[in-house]
């Protein structure tokens, strides 16, 4: 499989050497100093891009491989006020786009249990807030993962929106934390009067999102599937 690295920090070093330990090989390695490669992107030397570059830039990259008919698995956060764009882009194309806020299998099983969890402590006395910490490098705030936490705790509780700050009146507070070295930990926690229930899930390396999102451009490739993809796809949870 020819893969193009579309972003090549921390996690595009990490996509590499997993996938160089299963025998693909990078077709282009694309960041900031060599952006305008992009251009030389096709389907005859790249099969899949992934796309792990910044907020201000990741639209503009997805449009364009889209119009190369080149699938896409994407994994930049903050981005997503260019959503409609991109899903019109890949239904006119007839094209492959799959995102994710977190590529950890670990985190999207998270996901489910806050689900089920959000529909469950809906009409109890317990006060909820997200809490999220991360590297200092990181860009967007809050995460991406926390915001995909929160959407079906707003759905669940009627609320209207997410601060990102302590709750306010009908708004979910999402609070962000920034320390050196730390990948990704999300807690979500249910307060009363009288106890507490919280869920963590804590990253221990960049290598659990860097296994997900190459298993994810296996298997796009290996199946040839279309549309706008996700992790409830891939898993089929």
């Amino acid at each position: 499989m020819k893969i193009a690295l579309v972003g090549y920090g921390k996690m595009g070093i990490a996509i590499e050497e997993l996938a160089k330990e299963a025998g693909h090989t990078i077709s282009y390695k694309i960041d900031k100093d060599n952006h305008a490669e992009l251009t030389q992107l096709n389907t005859t030397n790249t099969d899949i891009i992934i796309e792990f570059s910044n907020p201000d830039i990741a639209a503009q990259n997805i449009l364009f491989c889209l119009t190369q008919n080149i699938p896409v698995v994407c994994g930049t956060t903050g981005w997503l006020s260019s959503w409609d764009e991109v899903k019109n882009a890949c239904n006119t194309t007839n094209g492959t786009f799959f995102y994710a806020s977190n590529y950890s299998i670990g985190v999207n099983l998270f996901f489910k249990i806050n689900e089920y969890a959000a529909k469950l402590m809906a009409k109890q006395a317990y006060q909820v807030e997200i809490e999220e910490i991360h590297h200092t490098e990181k860009k967007d705030s809050p995460s991406g993962t926390a915001i995909t936490i929160a959407e079906p705790i707003l759905a669940a509780r009627g609320m209207d929106k997410w601060v990102n700050n302590k709750a306010a009146h009908n708004a979910l507070g999402i609070i962000s934390k920034r320390e050196a070295k730390v990948p990704g930990t999300h807690t979500v926690a249910y307060t009363s009067k009288i106890d507490e229930i919280s869920m963590t899930h804590i990253a221990h390396s960049r290598r659990g999102f860097a296994k997900g999102a190459l298993a994810v451009a296996e298997w796009i490739v290996n199946t040839k599937a279309k549309g706008m993809l996700n992790m409830n796809d891939y898993l089929t949870i």
